[in-house]
């Protein structure tokens, strides 16, 4: 700046016109005299005055030292007037935001202290050294940011984290009472199903007893039977029944509950109860266990036939339609479950009803057809009795259809028995026995 400034504080003394013109040439000498002096004597406390600020960003240095004017321009020189503020025009500041705002400031600072009589070495010192502080700060944030952008996404997390304390804590308590839950329901779900298990083994043993006497226990060595022994055959038919129903009763919803309806079937259409028989396998037939498994819908499918069997022997007045009935069920065992061995129990059964009905014709097509598809070489047939069975029935209708029973010594029929004993057993209930009666 070329024009010097006066402040109040250097004219201490009002002088009229001509003494303040004749004492301009002096007063200038002086000033640039002493500013000189300054500058070799500055002491370095002026640097940390403006560094303990805090403003940085440099400004312009070139042309900031104020000249000393010569005598002659500053008699002809007009009163002095107070130097303009600083706008952001007149300085280069930085493109960083934060070195602009530190230049800025500096800048300001250093025309403050100019006015003071601060030297210009000692405020381009201090503010370089501000300003350098400033920027190796600045670069290292930025090379931090730029070589670890994983370490800032981290601390914003640790920063949300730490403002939503409260939300997580919720939040995890819910997760982990979530999964005690679960875990809880699964343990009581598979402890259920264990007791449900023990009683249904229960009922199954009852059914299964003995009938007569325990015998005495008077011998250590004798392998015992485990199962019970009932007075009569009722006896033992309610003791199964009532552990059947309990089973349905605290297990509702599960297979065995499921499987101890089957069985309660089996043992109402025993007692000969058709009605209860039909509803028991009725409901059996429907439920998810037996959609799922083919054999239980099977032995469902085939019991429910059994059942219209009964309540045609019981009702004579509506014979043939329960026979019919009968046969829908074991026309649906041939062709609707689709598991080995029950297209050809369905086919049997089918003649058996058909031959009940009079329809001895189409009984015979129905056995040859059976007899043809249970004979041939290498199949393995999971109902070992049903080819004898078959030719006997075939016989009584037409003996000529096949060779005459062969006779056979008691050790023959004791290996047969064996072998069929192996190879699986008779179907139960009223329907495979009506022959016998």
């Amino acid at each position: 700046m070329s024009d010097a400034k006066k402040t109040p504080q250097d004219d201490d003394v009002k002088t009229d016109d001509a003494a303040a013109k004749a004492a301009a040439p002096a007063a200038a000498e002086g000033e640039g005299t002493d500013r000189e002096a300054d500058e070799e004597t500055e002491d370095p406390s002026d640097e940390s005055e403006g560094d303990e600020d805090g403003d940085e960003p440099e400004g312009d240095e070139d042309g900031d030292e104020p000249e000393a004017e010569e005598p002659a321009a500053a008699a002809d020189a007009e009163p002095a007037k107070p130097k303009k503020k600083l706008v952001e025009e007149d300085l280069e500041l930085s493109d960083d935001p934060e070195l602009a705002r530190e230049e800025r400031a500096l800048a300001e600072r250093r025309s403050k202290l100019k006015k003071k009589g601060v030297g210009k070495a000692a405020l381009a010192k201090a503010a370089s050294k501000k300003l350098a502080e400033v920027r190796d700060k600045r670069k290292a944030a930025i090379a931090v940011d730029a070589a670890d952008p994983l370490l800032a996404r981290t601390n914003q997390v640790g920063a949300w984290l730490q403002n939503n304390q409260r939300a997580v804590q919720v939040a995890g308590g819910l997760v982990a009472l979530g999964l005690f839950g679960t875990g809880g329901y699964l343990y009581y779900q598979q402890k259920h199903e264990s007791d449900a298990s023990v009683v249904l083994a229960g009922a199954i043993t009852d059914e299964r007893g003995l009938i007569g006497e325990a015998p005495a226990d008077d011998d250590e060595n004798r392998l015992k039977d485990p199962r019970p022994y009932f007075k009569t055959a009722e006896d033992r038919r309610e003791s199964a029944l009532k552990k059947y129903k309990e089973v349905q009763a605290r297990f509702a919803g599960t297979g065995a509950a499921y499987l101890a309806r089957l069985a309660e079937a089996s043992v109402l259409l025993d007692k000969r109860d058709a009605d209860g028989a039909i509803a028991a396998y009725t409901e059996a037939k429907a439920t998810p266990l037996a959609q799922a498994d083919l054999e239980v819908r099977g032995r469902a499918t085939e019991g429910l036939g059994f059942a219209y069997e009964l309540k045609a022997n019981l009702d004579p007045a509506q014979k043939d339609k329960h026979l019919d009935a009968a046969l829908a069920e074991f026309k649906t065992l041939e062709n609707g479950v689709d598991a080995k061995g029950f297209k050809e129990l369905g086919m049997y059964h089918q003649s058996r009803v058909l031959q009940a009905k009079g329809d001895l014709t189409r009984a015979k097509e129905l056995l040859l057809s059976l007899r043809e598809r249970i004979s041939k070489p290498g199949d393995d047939h999971p109902f070992a009795y049903l080819e004898e069975m078959s030719n006997d029935r075939l016989r009584m209708i037409d003996p000529k259809a096949v060779p005459p029973k062969p006779k056979y010594n008691d050790a023959q029929l004791q290996e047969m028995l064996q072998k069929l004993r192996a190879g699986g057993g008779a179907p139960g209930g009223a329907g495979g026995g009506d022959d016998d009666e």
